[in-house]
């Protein structure tokens, strides 16, 4: 993708995509309602268990657009503001330890499924922020 994603606590999110000029500081989207947010999921496998298509299914029904870009990319969209919401149901600390800095960094929000600030807790949620409760509440969270 001749693209590279960084950050450092306190100092930002940044990429550099091989285009003319400096890196350029990252930042989440402003979109507040569901309705007008667009999803990225991943791989449609990690949705097979039990309920998790049902769970999907309903995020997608709520979301303006719902799509897969698959594992880090997703996270890297929210950070850059391309998407509002990154979510994968079964992930490894290695999947988000980076990207978990990157998108807070760039203004999100990013937990498990069950709302904990943590990169090892099996799920990834990623937002701008404004949308976390809400996409919290339609994977039964909150």
């Amino acid at each position: 993708l001749n693209r590279r994603w960084w950050a450092s606590r306190g100092e930002g999110a940044w990429l550099e995509d091989g285009l003319p000029g400096a890196p350029r500081r990252l930042g989440v989207s402003s979109v507040r309602e569901l309705s007008d947010a667009q999803a990225s999921f991943g791989d449609l496998d990690d949705w097979r268990d039990p309920g998790r298509l049902e769970t999907l299914l309903e995020l997608s029904r709520r979301c303006w657009r719902c799509g897969g870009y698959g594992d880090v990319f997703t996270y890297m969209l929210v950070a850059e503001g391309a998407v509002d919401i990154g979510v994968y149901p079964e992930v490894k600390l290695w999947d988000l330890a980076a990207a978990k800095v990157i998108v807070e960094e760039a203004g999100g929000r990013f937990t498990d499924f069950r709302g904990v600030a943590r990169a090892d807790g099996g799920s990834g949620l990623a937002t701008n922020g404004l949308l976390h409760d809400a996409v919290l509440e339609v994977l039964g969270s909150r």
